[in-house]
């Protein structure tokens, strides 16, 4: 099924391939890139290009961005086309921005680079060069494509596109029914470390042999229509992994921390052989229930010191919650934190204390997880 080339935002990946620390410069063309309405998925400093193609590939962006400082741009950027040859998209626009010397830039446009940018190139140059590669792929893309086969990665990722759009694909080919897999929402208030969680979550599941799938919702602008999507970066393996499936997707002003289509996004997943899905909500106030009613369980984070017994038993986000996760349990006050919500819990809802980024307490989750699913089968 067809979308017309430019009726949904720009989709542009940027990556920091390499061992360069800095990321200041690029942090600023992410925020010129959203303010032009585009959807930027950003996924941080010391990517692979193996990562990156994957990461890419999964995310179906019109564009992918490549800041290099390191002088490795004769190396990366053709490392960067083989892969792209390799999983099938080899019509993928790459560009590449740095300290590049005017010699190369012949030698990286024959190898297949697009798009070429010095410091001092004007932003709003980028900004027409992404555009003019976005447009000519999407039509080009809808002159040849055919229904995606969601048992390869491009297809998966470019069926969750269709649906995002609001145009379902053609009834696709699926490994396992919808109804075999668990859905579980992630939601909880800004800052309190739901991506970090999520990313170790998913190791540890895929460390006992489960394919997960992850849908991430970050907000969008209400004043461009452009989105930030970073929280790939905090769930990211070292090394492409084809069984962890991660999308990042834009709320487009759906209430209640989701974004449109979501449940069908999961239920894609699941058919495409993902029996667990992990859905992040937007950073969640007390009335952002609605993930309750598009999943299966949901998961509260809360965090030392974010408010005290009184606050555990106010409606909304507290009722909905079906296990509550207290995370960055090793900073002072988690004990205190922790009694009050054992003490609070009005079902028996499972409370666990966790540090996402020391990797402490996740196996108690991922035996209730692999619980859920065996009362599935």
């Amino acid at each position: 099924m067809q979308v017309a080339p430019l009726a949904r935002p720009i989709r542009v990946l940027v990556a920091k391939i390499g061992l360069d620390g800095h990321d200041r410069g690029v942090k600023l063309i992410v925020r010129n890139l959203r303010d032009a309405g585009m959807e930027v998925i950003y996924t941080g400093l010391w990517q692979t290009p193996a990562t990156t193609v994957q990461s890419a590939i999964q995310e179906d962006v019109d564009v992918l961005g490549v800041s290099l400082l390191s002088a490795a741009h004769m190396t990366i950027m053709p490392e960067l086309r083989r892969l792209c040859n390799e999983a099938g998209v080899p019509d993928m626009p790459l560009i590449v921005g740095g300290i590049i010397p005017e010699e190369d830039h012949a030698p990286l446009r024959a190898a297949g680079v697009n798009g070429v940018f010095n410091p001092g190139t004007p932003m709003q140059s980028i900004i027409d060069t992404v555009r003019q590669l976005a447009e000519s792929r999407r039509k080009w893309r809808d002159q040849v494509e055919t229904h995606p086969d969601i048992r390869t990665a491009p297809g998966l990722a470019r069926a969750i596109t269709l649906l995002a759009a609001g145009s379902p694909p053609a009834e696709p080919a699926t490994s396992r029914p919808a109804a075999a897999g668990i859905r579980i929402g992630i939601t909880g208030a800004p800052g309190v470390g739901k991506s970090t969680f999520i990313g170790k979550l998913a190791r540890h599941l895929r460390e006992r042999g489960h394919r997960v799938g992850v849908i991430a919702v970050d907000p969008t602008s209400p004043i461009t229509g452009g989105s930030v999507l970073g929280d790939r970066l905090r769930m990211m393996p070292e090394q492409p992994d084809d069984n962890l499936f991660v999308r990042s997707v834009a709320s487009s002003g759906t209430a209640g921390g989701l974004a449109p289509h979501v449940a069908e996004i999961s239920d894609l997943l699941v058919a495409a052989g993902y029996p667990v899905v992990l859905l992040e909500t937007v950073g969640a106030g007390q009335n952002d229930v609605e993930v309750r009613r598009l999943t299966d369980q949901v998961l509260l984070l809360q965090m030392p010191g974010a408010g005290d017994a009184i606050q555990f038993f106010k409606a909304g986000i507290f009722e909905i919650a079906t296990g509550f996760v207290l995370n960055k349990a090793d900073l002072p006050g988690a004990d205190t934190t922790l009694r009050q919500l054992r003490e609070s819990v009005e079902h028996n809802e499972p409370v666990w204390p966790v540090s996402a980024l020391r990797d402490e307490g996740f196996e108690p989750i991922c035996t209730w997880v692999e619980e859920l699913l065996a009362a599935r089968k």
